[in-house]
């Protein structure tokens, strides 16, 4: 029996291999999915593609699986950062969530002034990015950072990194200009910085606008929440730079 299910395993992988199943995994392939030994699924582990696994084994406690083939190549994402201030837990779920659907390369929370959630668990965070490649197709998870603070990681921020911070102070701005080039949006690499719910302070927006490396843009004429806003930039970035358009710049 054949099977759309990917589950996101340890690597490296490779043909003739054996991978044990953790008790969880286990469970989901024979309790949730019905599957027993013999039948197939596609894994991953980030970085060596997408494989066809047969079921060797498959209880309570555990199981094991058997790498047959590369059923795919790896494919990862552009150089894009998201960095974004927690907000409630479900919306911060599904920010992380749609990053990993979106193609972001690394997740990084932060703590900002007005930030409302400044406690975290990473790992919770990171399971939903496995989940949410383990669902999208992707064969690349990104890593979700510790929370840090947002000032700390712009005294820390990489020279050749093009960070665009999201102000919603500004009602209009060039995301593309006429000839229809991507008018402000940064090429890769590059990061985009969401604000809390309540925006960045006076204070961080000043040193934001006073930064080189630092670009920022609107979203539109409406007020979008801190999960919207994400979605929207990531979509945006990679409608004009990122691998949308088939290839990355």
């Amino acid at each position: 029996m054949d099977s759309k299910v990917r589950l996101h395993i340890a690597g490296p992988l490779g043909a003739g291999q054996s991978a044990p199943l953790s008790r969880d995994q286990a469970h989901y392939l024979s309790g949730v999915m019905r599957l027993g030994p013999g039948d197939t699924l596609t894994v991953f582990d980030g970085r060596s593609g997408a494989w066809r696994a047969r079921i060797e084994a498959a209880g309570k406690r555990g199981g094991t699986l058997v790498l047959e083939a590369q059923v795919a190549p790896q494919r990862d994402p552009p150089d894009l950062w998201l960095l974004f201030a927690p907000i409630k837990k479900a919306r911060t779920d599904f920010i992380v969530e749609k990053a990993t659907e979106l193609g972001a390369a690394q997740i990084l929370p932060v703590a900002t002034e007005y930030t409302n959630s400044e406690r975290i668990r990473r790992d919770r965070l990171q399971a939903h990015a496995v989940e949410a490649a383990e669902q999208c197709g992707g064969t690349f998870v990104p890593e979700v950072a510790e929370i840090a603070p947002l000032a700390r990681l712009l005294d820390r921020w990489p020279e050749d990194r093009a960070l665009v911070f999201c102000d919603e102070t500004l009602s209009d701005d060039p995301l593309w200009a006429e000839d229809g080039t991507p008018g402000a949006w940064p090429a890769a690499p590059a990061a985009v910085l969401i604000g809390p719910e309540g925006g960045f302070s006076p204070a961080e927006r000043a040193r934001l606008r006073g930064l080189d490396f630092a670009v920022p843009v609107a979203l539109g004429p409406r007020i979008l929440r801190a999960d919207t806003a994400a979605v929207s930039a990531l979509t945006l970035w990679q409608a004009a730079r990122g691998d949308w358009k088939g290839k990355t710049e």
